[in-house]
């Protein structure tokens, strides 16, 4: 996703958003939340300084997110459910999955459905943008060739595996894989690897000097749909299967062009943005009354 923000950081804002709307609410409840030395701190105390320091900067994003509503339903703007749902399948992903990203909505607490409401919202924001944003021919050209060693496709595998902690365990795995159990199903039971286990121990493409040494002379001269013998690291024993490989390839800009143009759509997105927000703060009447509060 072409994002504005950084989507784990901006969820961390909004988790700071939420924590201050509910402490609000107790703005003026003088029950006694700390004592130091017999000297009380209330909640009114505590609501009164997250305002102070937060409240600002707060309000704003709210008359923002609220802009964006206005100016969507002005211009009819409407995002499908399944644009949200890949989206969010993304934001999953970038988590490790679907349990690492439930923890992380639990300890922030956030609600899915907020996360949703915030994915529609950028949607919204980058289907407006669009209407200012164009990109000509001699510019995706450009780009190609000042970047062209990034679109290069370098020597690639991808590979699951199942990491356990002692010889012993990668053995009895091995004899289980040789007597034609699943590998992902084993993944999922002993590999000590949790973010790939919930994936069948899927760890994607990946070329040469991303994965540490041994493992990586393993995987890369292992043929496709082949399983190791249990490999050795400082991190354990891995049992690898190798799922697929990439040659090399030269870029080629016709087979590169999307990509350059969600590149630097992504960066006019980022200038535009503030301009665009300035323009609606004036079109739209604002009455910010929380300073004289």
């Amino acid at each position: 996703m072409k994002s504005l923000l950084n989507r784990k950081v901006y969820i961390g804002v909004a988790s700071l958003l939420i924590a201050i709307i509910i402490i609000s609410a107790f703005l003026l409840d003088k029950e006694v939340v700390a004592t130091v030395e017999g000297n009380s701190i209330t909640k009114e105390d505590l609501s009164t300084a997250l305002m102070d320091q937060y409240g600002s900067e707060v309000l704003d994003t709210l008359i923002i997110n609220k802009l964006i509503e206005l100016e969507a339903d002005k211009q009819k703007v409407k995002i499908p459910s399944q644009d949200i749902d890949a989206e969010l399948q993304t934001i999953t992903d970038s988590y490790g999955g679907e349990d690492s990203f439930d923890e992380m909505l639990a300890s922030s607490g956030i609600t899915l459905e907020y996360v949703k409401e915030d994915i529609e919202r950028y949607l919204k924001t980058e289907e407006l943008l669009k209407k200012r944003i164009s990109i000509t021919d001699e510019e995706l050209k450009k780009y190609f060739e000042e970047n062209k060693e990034s679109f290069a496709q370098k020597e690639q595998v991808q590979a699951s595996h199942i990491l356990v902690e002692d010889e012993d365990t990668a053995k009895e795995v091995a004899t289980k894989l040789a007597d034609g159990e699943d590998f992902g199903e084993l993944a999922k039971e002993y590999s000590k690897d949790t973010i790939s286990a919930e994936s069948g121990g899927d760890l994607g493409y990946f070329g040469k000097g991303e994965m540490v040494a041994e493992f990586e002379a393993e995987a890369f001269s292992l043929p496709v749909n082949e399983i190791s013998d249990p490999v050795k690291t400082e991190h354990g024993y891995h049992i690898i299967k190798v799922v697929d490989k990439k040659e090399a390839k030269e870029a080629n800009y016709e087979d590169s062009k999307e990509a350059i143009e969600e590149a630097i759509f992504n960066e006019r997105v980022q200038t535009e943005y503030s301009a665009w927000i300035g323009e609606l703060k004036e079109e739209y009447e604002i009455e910010n009354t929380l300073n004289n509060v």
